[in-house]
């Protein structure tokens, strides 16, 4: 079985892997949880700049993630054009302009999803991310592919 497709990476894209890989990463959800107590410390009594701090830090991350992806979308040329995808039983092949990469499936670290995309990680921190706009149809086989060809605790994708 094959599957092929090809996606768009776009800045909402990349801001939706952004938030995701940030907010469930120890610091991410540290920044939260502080953030969230200073603010409910000011409703407890504590002074205006404890409302103050939890608000810049509860909105910092997500705007810098915002920046962030705006301008790496603009930094980054191989956004402009779509990436071919190409799952087989060896691993996936991803194409642009004549260049080919491929990874063999039990080198890939883990596959995620959020309600955007689904997130193949080839590495802790690097991805391959499948708009679902752009999956369509293919997703169920996409979903397959990885489920089929990676470890059970390596994926947590929910449709």
């Amino acid at each position: 079985m094959e599957v092929e497709f090809d996606v768009k990476i776009t800045p909402g894209i990349l801001y939706d892997y952004m938030l995701f890989h940030t907010y469930t990463s120890a610091s991410g959800l540290i920044g939260s949880v502080v953030g969230a107590l200073l603010v409910i410390a000011f409703f407890m009594g504590y002074g205006v700049l404890f409302l103050i701090a939890g608000a810049v830090i509860l909105l910092y991350l997500p705007w810098t993630l915002f920046i962030k992806s705006r301008q790496q979308y603009l930094s980054n040329p191989s956004f402009k054009t779509s990436l071919h995808f190409k799952m087989t039983e060896e691993g996936v092949e991803v194409s642009q302009k004549g260049e080919v990469q491929s990874q063999k499936w039990e080198d890939m670290y883990k596959a995620v999803s959020t309600p955007r995309s689904l997130i193949l990680y080839t590495t802790p921190v690097n991805a391959s991310i499948f708009p679902r706009k752009d999956l369509g149809e293919k997703s169920v086989g996409v979903i397959q592919m990885i489920s089929t060809h990676m470890s059970p605790k390596k994926v947590k994708i929910r449709n």
